[in-house]
């Protein structure tokens, strides 16, 4: 069966916008409880999140979304996410992740800058809404520690 070739990457009708939040942190900023960084991407919990352990995992390369990003950075990225996944649930003891991406305002963006959320979930515990309730800063700090012991 024949490989699928690269998919031409979508034009997209807003530029992307260096001062994004994510961009703003990526230059140090703005901070954020990082548990990973390195040349590729930077790893860091979401300061309002969905559950537990909530965590970001942002490439480096400017980029929109999935829709305008290189095919090398997501070569790059994936297996970064695949590693930070294994650690979140290993760290928080959550029965599953969640892996969750956005593209574009009507389907949920709200940053545009890409990124891939891992949201640990847990039996029986419903997932909050995302963007309501912020984190305590001391847990956060805690659980990027504990996450980045297991990487």
């Amino acid at each position: 069966m024949p490989r699928p070739s690269t998919p031409a990457r979508y034009t997209v009708s807003t530029a992307y916008d260096p001062d994004n939040i994510f961009g703003r942190i990526l230059r140090g900023e703005m901070p954020a409880h990082k548990v990973y960084e390195d040349d590729t991407a930077l790893v860091m919990l979401d300061v309002f999140p969905q559950s537990r352990g909530h965590t970001l995992v942002l490439p480096k390369a400017a980029s929109r979304n999935l829709l305008d990003a290189d095919p090398a950075t997501l070569s790059a990225v994936m297996p970064i996410v695949q590693r930070v996944a294994v650690a979140l649930k290993a760290a928080t003891g959550a029965d599953g992740i969640r892996l969750v991406q956005f593209n574009e305002a009507p389907a949920g963006q709200s940053v545009f800058h890409l990124h891939f959320h891992l949201i640990p979930v847990y039996e029986g515990e419903a997932l909050g809404d995302h963007g309501k309730g912020a984190a305590d800063a001391a847990e956060m700090a805690g659980l990027a520690q504990e996450i980045a012991s297991r990487l």
